[in-house]
């Protein structure tokens, strides 16, 4: 009788360690990682996440395999990843459309709020206001005034009915009350070659888009919507310097895991991805793409993921604007 009580200690013992989910989240991770990319190869998002993916199987040991799963405007990629198990093994990398499609689209299949994890925000990139040549602007508050006395008659092109530089204008239009003609183009290529040829007279347009033809002065830079100048292009103004305050509008980044994933591994990838961000190679790596390293704790991200849904809602309310 004097053997039983730790008879039951060690039996009580074994049947923890077979729980699962009894082992230390130092075991985490355990096997590859899948980083969902939602938008096509050779753009902004998957050449970040690939980047990222790099540096953090090198820091955890671990590949991290990203896999494009374009579609929807982002949408089919971020509901894989709300639908994921919540185990750490699937993690998403998002952008602006997570905080724009609850009110650009009349259905989507995952709940921006409550169906992810938010981990951290992991880079930026900025936009800038740029014109043709032949408008005969050569500031942000003249470029307004000069659409005010002409209503109608001036033309903004976008990379997309719904994206970031698309609502960046429209932000802009409200504020002004400005009647201007919306051209959206199928991607940031054909919007840079009629912004270059004349077609269209204004336009906003990601950064590294934009570097080589301002440089080239083939079109005329107004102002970039962020707090800061950026380096590759010191003497144009931020949108503050130029007469229009509150006006940033940036390309964010940021890591997701799905509802329920344990806080301990949502931790540990927070860590590890602000280790590799704070890492001089990466920071070069991602530097040369025009992306600005950010980072965030999960709280910060959860509330500039609604504080974006908020934002966004009331620009694409207010202009009307549906998904095409």
């Amino acid at each position: 009788m004097v053997c039983f009580p730790k008879l039951v200690f060690s039996l009580f013992a074994l049947v923890l360690i077979a729980l699962p989910g009894a082992a230390p989240a130092q075991a985490y991770p355990a096997k590859s990682i899948r980083l969902i990319l939602p938008f096509p190869p050779g753009g902004p998002t998957d050449i970040t996440g690939r980047a990222i993916a790099q540096k953090l199987s090198e820091q955890l040991g671990q590949t991290i395999v990203p896999e494009n799963r374009p579609g929807a405007g982002g949408n089919l990629g971020l509901e894989l990843g709300a639908k994921a198990p919540p185990d750490g093994y699937t993690i998403t990398l998002t952008a602006p459309p997570l905080a724009i499609s609850p009110s650009l689209y009349a259905k989507i299949n995952y709940d921006a709020i409550r169906d992810f994890a938010p981990v951290t925000l992991v880079a930026t990139i900025e936009n800038i206001m740029v014109v043709h040549n032949s408008v005969p602007a050569k500031t942000l508050k003249e470029f307004i005034q000069l659409a005010r006395r002409h209503p109608g008659k001036l033309n903004f092109s976008s990379s997309g009915a719904g994206s970031t530089n698309h609502l960046a204008t429209e932000l802009l239009k409200g504020r002004y009350k400005l009647n201007m003609v919306h051209v959206p183009f199928k991607g940031s290529g054909p919007q840079l070659v009629a912004l270059m040829s004349g077609e269209v007279d204004m336009g906003t347009m990601a950064v590294p888009g934009a570097i080589p033809i301002v440089r080239a002065n083939k079109v005329r830079p107004l102002a970039v919507l962020s707090k800061e100048r950026v380096p590759a292009l010191p003497d144009v103004p931020t949108a503050k310097e130029a007469g229009v305050d509150d006006f940033v509008i940036s390309i964010w980044y940021g890591i997701l895991a799905p509802a329920g994933t344990p806080r301990e591994i949502v931790n540990r990838l927070n860590s590890e991805l602000h280790k590799a961000l704070a890492s001089a190679d990466l920071k070069q790596r991602l530097a040369a793409s025009g992306v600005e390293p950010l980072t965030s704790t999960p709280e910060q991200f959860a509330n500039h993921i609604k504080s974006e849904i908020v934002r966004y809602a009331k620009v694409i309310k207010d202009a009307g604007i549906k998904a095409q």
